[in-house]
């Protein structure tokens, strides 16, 4: 729980420092981050869509660049930040989506951590609005933190949770490939 405070205090304390990078989908996505004291540097960002409408902008922040899952992988802390610009984005869209992705991520084989899978939907449970921010904080060993809108809302623990989390995003099956080229600035 003292990461969890950790973190929640470190993004808070973090948001006036943050710097502008550039817009993304009218989301202002910051050039670096400083969370758990580690400073963070944008590695790429990109926007996720589908039928021709956007529906977030996914961020990948880092202690120092990587163009590949196994150099992501091997960082002690990584950043995800996902901003919602769509309205279409319900809880249960999110929930769904997050679920076919750790399938995709484990090859259909969730078993091992299917608890932490079902124990982090829970946290799309609220009302997702657009401009809505998920920021998860995976630290290499220890697990995953997540945080909606600064607020913390939980923290798994496991290195293969915070794996398969990743690869959501960033692995051979990701949510869209444009996003995973994006985010590894490949």
């Amino acid at each position: 729980m003292k990461v969890l405070a950790s973190i929640g205090l470190s993004l808070s304390l973090m948001m006036p420092m943050l710097a502008q990078a550039s817009m993304i989908a009218d989301v202002d996505v910051a050039e670096q981050m400083t969370v758990v004291e580690q400073p963070l540097i944008l590695n790429g960002a990109g926007v996720r869509s589908k039928f021709f409408m956007d529906l977030y902008v996914g961020s990948l922040y880092l202690p120092t660049k990587a163009h590949t899952l196994e150099d992501v992988l091997a960082q002690p802390i990584t950043v995800i930040q996902l901003t919602i610009t769509s309205g279409m984005i319900t809880s249960d869209k999110m929930r769904d989506a997050i679920t076919d992705g750790f399938e995709g991520a484990t090859d259909n084989d969730t078993h091992s951590i299917a608890k932490d899978i079902e124990h982090f939907t829970q946290l799309f449970a609220d009302e997702i609005v657009e401009g809505d921010q998920f920021t998860f904080v995976t630290q290499k060993g220890k697990g995953v933190s997540s945080i909606k809108n600064g607020i913390a809302q939980g923290d798994i623990a496991g290195e293969a949770f915070r794996q398969a989390l990743l690869k959501i995003w960033l692995g051979e099956e990701p949510a869209q490939q444009s996003l995973r080229q994006a985010m590894l600035a490949q």
